[in-house]
């Protein structure tokens, strides 16, 4: 068995060097232990496999030690990859996911910018968990939960200066964990801290909850974003309600095949 292997970077932007994905297009699908197996043995932040099933593509995301439900940078990296290596007339591409139906397309007035089309998850505000001024060493402005517990800091400097320990923090919210605040240079920036104890280096699915959030704070539905972690990614987000728009840039590092 032989598959194409893209190794692609996404949410790249001008001195930013995004997030690495590993995109798998099969044949047919794998089970789940060999993709896992596959993903593990890559270890990027996630691996995405892409299939033909029938009138749309499936996409699945795997890290190095589990399946995610939703990945907006695996997803980027797939649609980058089926854009510009597999179909370059392409316009616009579905995704069937357990995440339900995704959508990717061309920005209308950048073709280089793709534009995920993804479910909104909307935070709710909820009072702050015991400890976690502690845990961060700088006390929230509030905070919100969805999927991931939305921490609300006063700046951009706050954000950059977090050192946390991440187990701690993530044993405490029993989830994962989003800090952000307003941006200096854009209109908000945002750190992920993630289930598996580290930081992702740029989360597009975070930004379902944090475009519906900063577009109500802020008055307006286009945003500009920046994930500043060490990597630092750039996105651009629409708040449309049950559905977020997520865009940004891709780039091809390597390719190659997959072996057993």
């Amino acid at each position: 068995m032989a598959e194409n292997y893209f190794h692609v970077v996404a949410f790249t932007g001008e001195g930013l060097r995004g997030n690495p994905a590993g995109v798998c297009l099969l044949k047919q699908p794998l089970s789940t232990a060999e993709m896992q197996a596959i993903a593990n043995e890559l270890c990027l932040p996630e691996t995405s496999f892409v299939w033909d099933d029938g009138d749309m593509s499936a996409i699945r995301w795997f890290t190095p030690q589990r399946e995610v439900d939703l990945c907006g940078h695996g997803t980027l990296a797939a649609a980058h990859v089926m854009f510009s290596a597999m179909n370059p007339a392409l316009q616009d591409i579905r995704f069937r996911s357990v995440g339900g139906e995704l959508y990717v397309k061309r920005d209308a007035d950048d073709g280089e910018r793709l534009i995920l089309d993804f479910p909104s998850r909307l935070p709710q505000k909820v009072a702050e968990p015991a400890g976690l001024t502690a845990l961060l060493g700088v006390k929230p402005q509030d905070v919100w939960q969805a999927t991931a517990l939305l921490v609300l800091l006063d700046s951009e400097a706050q954000v950059r200066a977090l050192q946390p320990d991440i187990p701690a923090l993530i044993a405490l919210a029993g989830r994962a964990v989003i800090v952000s605040a307003p941006g200096e240079k854009v209109d908000f920036v945002s750190r992920y801290f993630t289930l598996d104890g580290g930081e992702d280096p740029v989360t597009g699915s975070a930004h379902c909850s944090l475009a519906p959030y900063w577009a109500a704070r802020l008055g307006r539905h286009k945003l500009h974003a920046r994930q500043i972690s060490a990597r630092g990614g750039e996105l651009f987000c629409e708040w449309k309600g049950d559905r977020t728009l997520i865009g940004g840039y891709a780039r091809t590092f390597l390719r190659g095949d997959i072996t057993p």
